[in-house]
C-alpha cells in the first residue's frame, strides 16, 4: 500500500512538473519569443522570406516586456525589409540572428531608395546571435545604380535609442555595410565585416548625426573606409579595431552639403591598421558651402603596418573632380586634434600630411610620440600647410614647419 502511494505521489509530481514546464514553454513561445519559422520563413536560400520576417517582427513589436525575434540557423533570402517601431509596450526587443540573411540581387527592388535591412524608431534594440548579413554585393559592384544613387546600404540603424549589437557579421554589401544615423547610446562589439579590397563604396561602419556611440572589438576589411564619422557625430569612442584592407578610419568627408552639423568628442584608440590607403584621416570638401567644425578629436595608441598615408588631414578633398574646378577654401574649422602614440611603417615617404584650409587654418594640432618608418631607404617626411601644430618627442618623421 505504501509503495502504491509512493508511485502515485511520484506520478502526480511528474505530471505537475511537466505541466508547469510546458506552461512555461508555451508562455515563452507565445508571449516572449517569436520564431520566424512559425510565420512562414522557409530558410532554403531561394524562397523570399521577407513577409515572414515582417510578420514575426510586427507580432513581437505589438507584444510587451522583453521580447525576442528568433532567426535560427539556415539561409534566408530577403528583399528590402524595414523593422520599424515604435514598439510602445516593449522594454527591449532582441533579434537573435543565428542564420545567414542573403540580400536580393534584383536591383529593381532598390529603385525607390530602399536600403536592404533597416531598423528604425526603436528603443532598446538588441542584435545578437553571431549571424551573418550577406549583401551579395558582386551583383551591384559593376552596376552604377547602387553606388551613384546611394541606395542598397546593407544594414541601417536609424533613429534608435539604447541599442546593443553583440556578435554580428556583414559580408559583401552592395554599398555601405552598416550605417548608424540619428541614434543615441549605441554600443556595438564582436563584429566581423568583410568585402574585397576592390569593392566600391563599401564603408564598414558609417556614423552620422548620432551621439554616445561606442564601437569596440571589431575586424573590418573592405573596399573603402573601415569606419567613417560623418557630420553631427558627438561623443564617439572607437577602440580595439583591426582595419585592413580599406581606406583607414576617417572623419568625413565633411562640408559637402549646406548647414552640416559639427563633429566633436571623438576618440579612436588601441587599434591596428594594416595595408590600407590611409591610416587615420580627417577630410573636408574644398568648396564647402557653409561653415561647420570638427573639434576635440584624439587618435591614440595605433599601430600602422604598411599604410600609405598613416596620418593625414586633407581639406582639399574633391574626388572625381566634383568641384568643377572651384578653388574655394574649405570652411570647415578643424581644431584641438591629438595624434598620440602612433607607430609603425609607412608605404609613402610622406608619413604625415597636414593639408589644412587656407581660409580656415587648423588650430591646436598636437603630434606626440609618433614613430613612423618609411619602408624605403630614405627618411620619412612630414608636410604641413596652414596648420597651427605642436610636436612632442619622440617624433619620426621630423616636424614640419
Amino acid at each position: 500500500m505504501q509503495g502504491y502511494l509512493n508511485v502515485l505521489i511520484l506520478l502526480v509530481c511528474v505530471f505537475w512538473c511537466s505541466f508547469n514546464a510546458d506552461a512555461r514553454t508555451r508562455k515563452l513561445t507565445s508571449t516572449n519569443s517569436f520564431l520566424v519559422g512559425n510565420y512562414g520563413a522557409r530558410a532554403d536560400g531561394r524562397t523570399d522570406d521577407s513577409q515572414a520576417f515582417m510578420k514575426a517582427w510586427k507580432a513581437a513589436c505589438a507584444s510587451s516586456g522583453d521580447v525576442t525575434v528568433v532567426i535560427p540557423q539556415g539561409t534566408y533570402y530577403l528583399g528590402p525589409v524595414k523593422f520599424t517601431g515604435p514598439c510602445k509596450n516593449v522594454h527591449t526587443i532582441t533579434v537573435n540572428l543565428q542564420g545567414t540573411l542573403k540580400a536580393s540581387t534584383d536591383l529593381n527592388k532598390y529603385d525607390s531608395g530602399d536600403d536592404w535591412v533597416e531598423f528604425k524608431f526603436i528603443n532598446g534594440l538588441r542584435l545578437t546571435g553571431g549571424g551573418t548579413f550577406d549583401g551579395q554585393g558582386s551583383s551591384a559592384w559593376g552596376n552604377a545604380q547602387c553606388p551613384k544613387n546611394k541606395n542598397c546600404k546593407s544594414v541601417m540603424f536609424v533613429n534608435l535609442n539604447d541599442t546593443i549589437i553583440y556578435g554580428m557579421n556583414s559580408v559583401n554589401p552592395k554599398f555601405f555595410h552598416i550605417g548608424v544615423l540619428q541614434s543615441n547610446n549605441f554600443y556595438a562589439s564582436e563584429m566581423y565585416i568583410e568585402a574585397s579590397e576592390d569593392s566600391p563604396n563599401t564603408d564598414g561602419i558609417h556614423i552620422e548625426r548620432s551621439s554616445g556611440v561606442t564601437i569596440h572589438d571589431v575586424f573590418i576589411g573592405t573596399g573603402d573606409d573601415c569606419i567613417s564619422i560623418g557630420q553631427g557625430s558627438i561623443d564617439i569612442l572607437i577602440s580595439n579595431v583591426t582595419c585592413g584592407p580599406g581606406h583607414g578610419i576617417s572623419v568625413g568627408s565633411l562640408g559637402k552639403y549646406p548647414n552640416e552639423e559639427d563633429v566633436r568628442g571623438l576618440v579612436v584608440r588601441d587599434s591596428t591598421i594594416i595595408n590600407t590607403m590611409n591610416g587615420v584621416r580627417i577630410k573636408t570638401w574644398q568648396n564647402s558651402p557653409s561653415s561647420s567644425s570638427a573639434t576635440n578629436i584624439t587618435f591614440e595608441n595605433i599601430i600602422m603596418k604598411n599604410v600609405n598615408n598613416p596620418i593625414i588631414i586633407d581639406q582639399t578633398y574633391c574626388p572625381e573632380n566634383l568641384c568643377d574646378g572651384e578653388t574655394v577654401p574649405s570652411r570647415v574649422s578643424i581644431s584641438d586634434v591629438y595624434f598620440k602614440e602612433i607607430n609603425g611603417t609607412s608605404v609613402s615617404q610622406v608619413a604625415v600630411t597636414l593639408n589644412c584650409s587656407q581660409g580656415t587654418p587648423c588650430q591646436n594640432i598636437h603630434l606626440e610620440d609618433i614613430l613612423l618608418k618609411y619602408v624605403g631607404e630614405e627618411l620619412p617626411t612630414a608636410v604641413c600647410a596652414y596648420a597651427d601644430t605642436y610636436f612632442s618627442s619622440p617624433m619620426l618623421p621630423l616636424p614640419c614647419n
